[in-house]
């Protein structure tokens, strides 16, 4: 008679990564609307931005009656002057609880398990799960010792884990998991997944790249299997991160790889219905998909600048309306360029409530004009001093000193 496999057991509030296929976490294209467009095209959950500790941890939370959606906001703590009184509050992080409900996994840049508790308390009781940032090689994450910098310190990372599911995971009984990257060698590999597998998390994700590795470089899948194993063995959920496309082909790499589920990134920021089979119909028009997002952005009231950037990734660029969407200044506009008529009042709305204002200047329009007057007032400077120069190489009755006396005698 077959053992039962081993399978760390999920918390009542909770979820089993088994059998998912995810929108993986991505710092700008993470972003709610991002996340309910790809929950809307079948993501089976979804994960948020990385979102550093100490950036949670001092925040307002609060429910914003005209989105619905739960919001954590700050002052901005950049300056050390006096704040003005009427000065807006900085949004850390947004989530709707019941369109994401039991599908949001909230992922923690951190470095430190004291931290890593405290604003992981914040957000606890609004997601399904917790998850470690320990693959991300961008500075401002390995800078100050968090995401792939952890992978060079695994008790640290251990420590925060077991922090994790101690004092979070166990109390509001939802999952800690953690993402990581490929090490130098397989048996490095492998002595991590083991220590990783024994802190009490339910899931773990490999980003089939190492450390220096960049996107466009062939993900690495030899270590899969040896990873889906030893996860297999500790009870803890394998997810694959790394060039994957679509639902279809995801599910064959997890039949070929034997892990139990696998992660969408780029794919899904150009355009998130690659979440749809083949049997749905696969990818939708970029149009549709545009038109989509667009209602789910003002309906959240998404950030203008993160809004603008997803359509300049969601558009393909030799679109005709490609150079006018990422021309455009405001939500108003964006709807007029893509003819979005019955969208367009709620835009106009939006765009006073979030204060856009369609008149201002760019910080790269301000810059490259203060660049040109610069430039202007250099050439000014330049021209006057070769006409100094000038002046002093040529005879005083060319400067018009031998003619003084009879200018003044005329005006006399």
């Amino acid at each position: 008679m077959a053992s039962t496999p081993k399978r760390v057991p999920i918390p009542k509030n909770g979820v089993d990564y088994r059998g998912k296929i995810v929108l993986a976490p991505m710092v700008r294209s993470g972003e709610l609307p991002s996340r309910l467009l790809a929950l809307n095209y079948g993501a089976d959950l979804a994960w948020g931005p990385e979102t550093v500790d100490r950036s949670m941890i001092g925040t307002t939370k609060r429910l914003n009656p005209t989105t619905s959606t739960i919001d954590f906001t700050r002052l901005s703590s950049h300056s050390s002057r006096p704040q003005p009184p009427n000065q807006r509050e900085s949004l850390i992080y947004r989530l709707h609880p019941t369109r994401e409900h039991g599908k949001l996994i909230f992922q923690i840049g951190t470095s430190s398990p004291t931290t890593a508790v405290e604003a992981a308390k914040l957000v606890a009781g609004n997601v399904a799960g917790i998850d470690v940032n320990a693959g991300c090689p961008k500075p401002f994450s390995t800078s100050g010792g968090m995401g792939a910098a952890l992978l060079q310190t695994p008790d640290l990372l251990a420590s925060i884990l077991i922090a994790l599911v101690k004092e979070v995971g166990e109390v509001f009984e939802i999952g800690i998991s953690v993402k990581i990257r490929l090490l130098e060698t397989p048996e490095r590999t492998e002595a991590l997944v083991r220590k990783l597998c024994s802190t009490g998390i339910i899931g773990l994700t490999v980003h089939c790249r190492t450390t220096p590795m960049r996107p466009r470089e062939r993900a690495i899948r030899e270590q899969l299997r040896m990873i889906a194993d030893i996860c297999r063995e500790e009870g803890v959920a394998c997810l694959m991160n790394g060039d994957v496309k679509n639902r279809d082909e995801a599910m064959q790499l997890v039949q070929e790889y034997g892990v139990d589920g696998a992660m969408i990134a780029t794919a899904a920021e150009a355009n998130s219905s690659c979440f749809r089979t083949q049997e749905q119909g696969g990818l939708l028009p970029w149009r549709e998909v545009v038109t989509e997002y667009m209602k789910t952005a003002l309906e959240v009231e998404n950030k203008w600048g993160n809004t603008k950037f997803l359509l300049s990734q969601l558009m393909p660029g030799k679109a005709e309306v490609y150079r006018r969407v990422v021309g455009c200044k405001g939500y108003r506009q964006v709807c007029e360029v893509l003819e979005l008529d019955e969208m367009l009042d709620l835009a106009k709305e939006v765009d006073e409530r979030l204060c856009i204002d369609e008149q201002r200047e760019s910080k790269a329009a301000k810059k490259a004009k203060h660049q040109n007057k610069s430039a202007q007032a250099a050439g000014g400077n330049m021209a006057k001093q070769r006409s100094m120069d000038r002046d002093r190489k040529s005879p005083l009755s060319e400067r018009g000193v031998g003619a003084m006396p009879a200018m003044l005698a005329m005006a006399v």
